[in-house]
């Protein structure tokens, strides 16, 4: 396994594969979830290359940039256990100048939701992906389903931008009691932990209640009755393509959460 440090080598090494590229970009301390989207990027691809990033750009102030979890060696041996080509690990000092060439989320998709409760997230996520994507050039990427408007925003830039590259989206991957695998869960204690357990369990119950009512209002009411957290920012219900809804549209809905609990904000959805 190759490992990359700079754009530069990272396009050298790029130039010379054969076949398909799978491109799995994330921010490091791996778990099943990003194994999840390692494992389907080997089946469909000739090559596969994992980018590990803290990327500095879609954190907002006072998030945590600084404390968010970095364990590089243990990444590097699961890559390699998990037959990953090449393993791409930049510094914010080779992917960013002083006066950089903006790309901006869209104004109101991207300021919705997430883009509402963290402004200009979105934008630093499309930039580092932009930069990633022209760096890499792969054949498709993967990115899973639980950070869904991330999701949708990544398909409209390659839409908008006429890449030539397919994004592959993967499934969210659970704990065996259902709780959404993430880097962050390494926040939460024993007692927050349990807590955050509502999250999928309203989840669950709300994909159970609209097999028999379309009705939001209703399903919403009973989410917040099996919600235990310290702060709801948002349940929304949306479509495919991000619009508010104000029903149930069956194979065209995501229900989404998110929420603090202690300290750690967590998101999750069910897409129905």
């Amino acid at each position: 396994m190759e490992i990359l440090n700079s754009p530069q080598e990272a396009s050298e090494f790029r130039k010379n594969l054969k076949g398909s590229v799978g491109f799995v970009p994330t921010m490091g301390a791996l778990h099943e979830g990003h194994l999840s989207l390692i494992k389907k990027a080997k089946e469909q691809n000739d090559h596969v290359i994992v980018s590990i990033f803290v990327n500095p750009t879609q954190f907002l102030p006072g998030e945590d940039f600084e404390k968010y979890p970095r364990r590089l060696e243990a990444d590097f041996n699961i890559c390699r256990r998990a037959g990953v080509d090449a393993v791409f690990t930049p510094t914010p000092e080779n992917m960013y100048t002083e006066d950089e060439i903006l790309v901006k989320a869209p104004k109101i998709k991207g300021y919705i939701l997430e883009g509402f409760f963290r402004p200009g997230h979105f934008d630093g996520v499309l930039q580092v992906v932009n930069k990633l994507f022209n760096i890499i050039r792969p054949t498709r990427a993967y990115f899973g389903k639980k950070d869904a408007q991330q999701l949708y925003l990544i398909k409209q830039m390659v839409k908008n931008f006429f890449f030539d590259i397919e994004i592959v989206e993967c499934e969210t991957q659970r704990e065996k009691d259902g709780l959404a695998l993430s880097s962050r869960n390494v926040y939460l204690s024993a007692e927050e932990r349990k807590r955050a357990l509502s999250i999928s369990k309203a989840l669950k119950r709300a994909a159970k209640l609209s097999t028999k009512t379309e009705d939001i209002e209703e399903i919403k009411k009973e989410m917040l009755e099996i919600l235990d957290v310290d702060e709801l920012q948002y349940i929304a219900f949306v479509d495919r393509d991000f619009n508010y809804i104000d029903k149930i549209r069956h194979g065209n809905t995501i229900i989404l959460i998110a929420a603090y609990v202690g300290n750690t904000r967590l998101i999750d959805n069910i897409w129905i």
